[in-house]
C-alpha cells in the first residue's frame, strides 16, 4: 500500500512577515541596511533582499541567528512577528 501526502508548503505569508520583522530591529537599533550588512559580513544588497517582502528565497538559520544576535532579539520574535493589517 502507497500512502501519498499532500502538502502545501506556501510559506509566503511568512516569509513576508519574517522580512518585515528584520527591518522593524533593524530601524528600531538605528541601522541602515548598510551598517547592519557591514557587521554581518554581507551584501547591503543581499540584507535587502532579505528584506524585501516578497523575497524569493530563503536565509539559512546560520544568517538569522546573526541578524538576531545582531539585533539584539531571539530568533523566534523575528519568526513570530507579525504585520498588523
Amino acid at each position: 500500500m502507497v500512502i501519498t501526502l499532500e502538502w502545501d508548503f506556501d510559506f509566503s505569508e511568512r516569509m513576508e512577515n519574517l522580512s518585515y520583522a528584520i527591518g522593524y530591529y533593524r530601524k528600531k537599533k538605528g541601522y541602515s541596511q548598510e551598517q547592519l550588512a557591514e557587521i554581518l559580513d554581507i551584501s547591503r544588497q543581499h540584507l535587502a533582499s532579505v528584506e524585501a517582502p516578497g523575497m524569493s528565497h530563503g536565509l539559512s538559520l546560520d544568517l538569522l541567528f546573526r541578524i538576531a544576535t545582531v539585533l539584539e532579539v531571539e530568533p523566534y520574535l523575528l519568526l513570530k512577528f507579525r504585520l498588523e493589517k
